[in-house]
């Protein structure tokens, strides 16, 4: 998993950046909340962002804020680190945005379950996002095929909105996912197998 860490201590970002790595993770360290937010503006950006409260430039908090005023970007799951061990903070940061938080100094396996919650929520949010898109995209196949259609009264060939005649199979095939297979009905065999039908008989 690509992770975020935004921490201006350089021994702290050290320390989270080794522990991430030694846990299979990708990591992409800021130094403070302006540069995490440039990073978070990638197409690549990560997905899960560990900041840091009091930072210069932007805090952790003005971070948030302006990450959660992104409508249209895929969520970022923000675990705030902050020596702020006290609830009216811990309030403050949920708050604003946040979706949990590690206290200074971090406990590993504190960090770890943190970090495994937050890639189940971002699984589950992608997961999603994909559905919604497929559903999108099956709506838009649907839609295609409403309306009036210009159908030869004759040959049966439908005209786009191109002003451009198809065969009827060929324009369903290329607007829908149906795909045509041949058949006869009752009529049609009796009308042009009249020797077949007979001998079933």
């Amino acid at each position: 998993m690509k992770i975020l860490i935004a921490e201006d201590d350089a021994i702290s970002r050290h320390r989270l950046t080794a522990t991430l790595a030694k846990w299979n993770h990708t990591v992409v360290a800021a130094r403070d909340g302006a540069e995490a937010w440039n990073i978070l503006q990638r197409p690549d950006a990560p997905r899960i962002a560990i900041v840091d409260w009091m930072m210069p430039q932007m805090d952790g908090l003005e971070l948030c804020k302006k990450i959660r005023s992104q409508s249209n970007a895929g969520y970022v799951y923000i675990i705030l680190l902050t020596a702020r061990g006290q609830r009216k903070d811990i309030v403050k940061g949920l708050e604003t945005g946040v979706d949990d938080y590690v206290t200074k100094p971090f406990d590993t396996a504190t960090l770890r379950a943190r970090l495994l919650t937050g890639k189940r929520i971002v699984t589950l949010e992608t997961a999603l996002a994909q559905k919604i898109q497929e559903q999108q995209e099956a709506l838009a196949q649907v839609k295609q095929l409403q309306g009036l259609l210009p159908i030869c009264m004759h040959c049966k060939n439908i005209r786009d909105d191109r002003d451009t005649w198809h065969k009827l199979e060929t324009y369903i095939e290329e607007n829908s996912h149906a795909m045509f297979s041949h058949s006869l009905c009752d009529a049609c065999l009796e009308e042009y197998y009249p020797e077949e039908n007979k001998y079933e008989e």
